[in-house]
């Protein structure tokens, strides 16, 4: 395909366009210097080489370096597992990039399979969980290496238990065991069950973030096709007050995992728009903060250490009715990362009212008044997260410890690009500031000239 010239790799370097092509030959070329003496077709590298500061060096983790070479040990073009040496022709290396960055689930899944288990057959699940945390360090590892956390913190708070596992669970979680799904939920005996193939294609199929991390590993640890990654769409770039420290409850796991299930325009920027550390603890002010702003991330800790929020997919308006739509979830980052979505059974997705007497004075995503699967009360601090056995919205379990619970940090982003701002012509001090508004609204005071102002002119 556009490559006359015969090749022991052809059939799969084909998958590459011929300036990408070429870049992997370079890459080979470069590994496999040390034998220069040897002919075109025997050339090959070995694990040293791979190690060697000049090519990956340290943008990966000594493990993961090791996995790799084992994975395109033992693959070769016929599909099928091979058995080991010390070194890595051209085949070897062309095969296994193709499949890791343009591969099938089922060749992804073999090239996993052999970075696992150097006799190709089925695995335990306990060593697919080691290998996805291994996968899930290294991502972390190159992109501090490669200074691409994009303001964004490597770590947890201090603290925190580290999201390496929790992420590395939720993937798994994907697999399919003994016909069961989730694994996770069958308790510790899921551990012992057994892997093959199939299950691991099937796997590598519905749970895209592991294929998604693999490509990265490839792209940022050995610097090949760099252009071809959509790393802003990943790691969204962080904006918060640069005269202003402030250290996140979210670290860059969690922001991957909960960025990836935002709408694809959403997932470029973060901006703050509150924070308890640096806006203090008024519901007022956070009002005033996060209305009419564009679609926004909610996450709080909660007084147990548990880590949880809400994507709100709309504006967020002062009102008694309900708003918002599908596209909306509630998430936990800890001490489970996972997301539910909507479930169809009703629209209560987003609630938020305050300086009225008869219905609650508060912010909500799902369920109903009095019993919201995420619940922020106007006393503000105070909060709820009730679900008997899940929330009808969003079929999500009690995302706090307690179900009554307090706080003492939330956060509030907007994703994506900001509204466009209206026309500041014939608009009111209270219009320019909802801080000031609803200051108003929570003193039990309304906007009594609402109504009677002149409607501004097209512009």
């Amino acid at each position: 395909m556009g490559n006359s010239k015969s090749h022991p790799e052809q059939e799969f370097s084909s998958r590459f366009l011929p300036g990408e092509q070429a870049e992997v030959n370079r890459l080979f070329d470069a590994l496999s210097s040390e034998n220069l003496g040897s002919s075109t077709s025997h050339r090959s590298f070995s694990l040293q080489a791979l190690k060697a500061r000049g090519h990956v060096g340290d943008a990966l983790p000594p493990e993961m370096v090791t996995r790799l070479f084992e994975g395109m040990q033992r693959v070769d073009g016929s599909r099928k597992a091979k058995g080991p040496s010390e070194h890595i022709s051209q085949k070897q290396f062309t095969v296994s990039m193709s499949h890791l960055l343009k591969g099938t689930a089922e060749e992804k899944s073999l090239v996993i399979l052999n970075m696992i288990s150097a006799s190709g057959g089925p695995v335990k699940a306990r060593d697919v969980y080691k290998f996805t945390e291994d996968l899930v360090g290294s991502v972390v590892h190159v992109l501090n290496y490669r200074q691409e956390l994009r303001g964004w913190s490597q770590k947890p708070p201090p603290g925190s238990p580290s999201r390496v596992p929790l992420l590395a669970a939720q993937l798994c979680s994907e697999m399919k065991l003994q016909g069961k799904c989730p694994a996770l939920l069958l308790g510790p005996q899921w551990l012992d069950c057994d892997c093959d193939e199939a299950v691991l294609e099937d796997w590598v199929f519905r749970a895209h973030q592991v294929a998604t991390f693999l490509s990265l590993i490839i792209h940022q640890g050995f610097l090949l096709l760099c252009s071809t990654l959509e790393l802003a769409a990943l790691v969204p770039e962080r904006q918060v007050d640069p005269q202003r420290e402030f250290a996140s409850l979210l670290d860059i796991l969690s922001v991957i995992y909960i960025n990836s299930h935002l709408p694809q325009e959403r997932r470029l920027r973060w901006r703050l728009l509150f924070a308890t550390e640096l806006h203090g603890n008024s519901f007022a002010q956070l009002c005033g903060r996060i209305t009419h702003r564009g679609p926004c991330l909610v996450l709080l800790e909660d007084c147990d250490g548990h880590v949880f929020g809400g994507f709100a997919s709309c504006s967020w308006e002062v009102k008694p009715q309900f708003q918002g739509d599908d596209r909306c979830f509630l998430f936990s980052v800890s001490p489970r990362m996972a997301v539910y979505t909507c479930t169809g059974y009703n629209d209560h997705y987003m609630y938020l009212n305050q300086g009225r007497k008869t219905i609650p004075n508060g912010l909500g995503m799902g369920g109903q008044h009095g019993y919201f699967g995420l619940w922020i009360d106007v006393d503000f601090g105070k909060g709820h997260s009730k679900a008997k056995p899940t929330c009808t919205t969003y079929g999500s379990p009690q995302l706090s410890a307690q179900e009554d619970f307090q706080f003492q940090k939330l956060e509030v982003w907007a994703v994506g690009d900001a509204p466009k701002a209206e026309p500041a012509r014939n608009r009111s001090i209270l219009d320019v500031d909802p801080e000031a508004r609803a200051l108003l609204k929570v003193s039990g005071r309304g906007c009594h000239s609402e109504g009677f102002r002149e409607v501004p002119d097209e512009q």
